[in-house]
């Protein structure tokens, strides 16, 4: 497998500046490598982080999926990245989450390339027939009764088929694969958190509504 394009990096005080004033994304880190973002995320949340704290790696060791699948994360191919959250509502109620996360990537991945993106229920997206996004929502109660979540998300972004696994080489795929063309990893994550941004602030907002 190729290492990817290594001048296309991640820089976190470029990804903030060009986000501007925001929740989601008003602190950022870039690593070079993690086991998983979602572990780093939660390292930052016992250290009392905000909600909207965000780690990029550009290469996941051992990047978790639903069900406890593995994430292959080719080095400066993707985007792999954790959110934190502090939603006002239950742990019951975080499959909502998970929905709202899915459709705010669709949304991004269909705007950024123009190729029609379908949600494979609850969390995965697909490009052309081929798996290029999924997300992992891993949630927790504090001891003050608050929730906390950590949004795992991971996007295929300018893999070729052979920077995938043999066993995978069927059924995943990547953004540039699906428009033909190459993208700026960059720009694509200021896409994804400013849209991200906006959705989370939605359901915040409905959140407060409904709990008036």
């Amino acid at each position: 497998m190729s290492e990817g394009d290594r001048t296309d990096r991640l820089v976190a005080r470029v990804l903030r500046a060009d986000l501007g004033e925001c929740r989601v994304g008003h602190q950022i880190v870039v690593v070079e490598e993690a086991q998983s973002t979602n572990d780093l995320a939660w390292e930052a949340a016992g250290r009392g982080a905000a909600e909207g704290f965000v780690v990029f790696a550009e290469r996941q060791t051992a990047g978790r999926g639903q069900y406890g699948r593995r994430w292959e994360s080719a080095p400066y191919k993707g985007l792999w990245f954790s959110v934190l959250l502090r939603p006002a509502i239950t742990l019951a109620q975080s499959p909502q989450l998970t929905s709202l996360l899915a459709g705010a990537v669709s949304a991004t991945i269909q705007q950024e390339t123009g190729v029609p993106a379908l949600i494979k229920l609850p969390n995965d997206i697909y490009l052309a027939g081929r798996k290029v996004a999924g997300i992992l929502v891993e949630g927790r109660t504090e001891a003050d009764g608050s929730y906390v979540a950590v949004a795992g998300i991971g996007v295929n972004v300018n893999h070729a088929i052979e920077d995938f696994p043999a066993e995978l080489q069927t059924t995943a795929g990547s953004l540039a694969m699906a428009s033909g063309r190459s993208l700026q990893r960059g720009a694509l994550a200021v896409a994804l958190l400013r849209k991200l941004e906006t959705d989370l602030s939605h359901f915040h907002a409905g959140v407060v509504a409904r709990n008036r």
